[in-house]
């Protein structure tokens, strides 16, 4: 079953997303900061990794760049940005940083979110 880290300040948004990916028997790992998130995208072997652009300590931008710089120890599947509305310029560098795509966290239903993981994973073994 597929690995996907969350990498969310919210707690929240990090436990509702984390209870409905399990449900659906993916294997979750959380990271509640910046820089927590880049120590676990540079261990890599994730096969999808959920990334809040707006972090304590690091941003999600600085988490992609960093990532580019150093390779993770393991390949990582697509990196898809978790935004909220206004954010277009930011999403834009991230989609040139390597992000594959974004959800637009307070427009989403929980059934919305798993459909997108859903599609991100069936892309990233492509």
């Amino acid at each position: 079953m597929a690995r996907i880290l969350i990498v969310e300040d919210d707690q929240f948004l990090r436990d509702l997303y984390k209870e409905l990916l399990v449900e659906e028997g993916y294997e979750i790992d959380l990271a509640e900061d910046g820089e927590v998130g880049l120590a676990k995208v540079l261990e890599g072997g994730y096969d999808l990794v959920l990334l809040d652009i707006m972090l304590p300590k690091k941003d999600g931008l600085d988490i992609l760049r960093e990532s580019r710089q150093k390779k993770p120890a393991k390949e990582n599947g697509p990196v898809v940005l978790l935004t909220n509305l206004g954010q277009e310029q930011i999403i834009k560098e991230g989609f040139t940083l390597g992000a594959s795509g974004y959800l637009i966290k307070s427009s989403l239903t929980p059934d919305q979110v798993l459909h997108e993981v859903k599609v991100f994973l069936s892309r990233g073994k492509a």
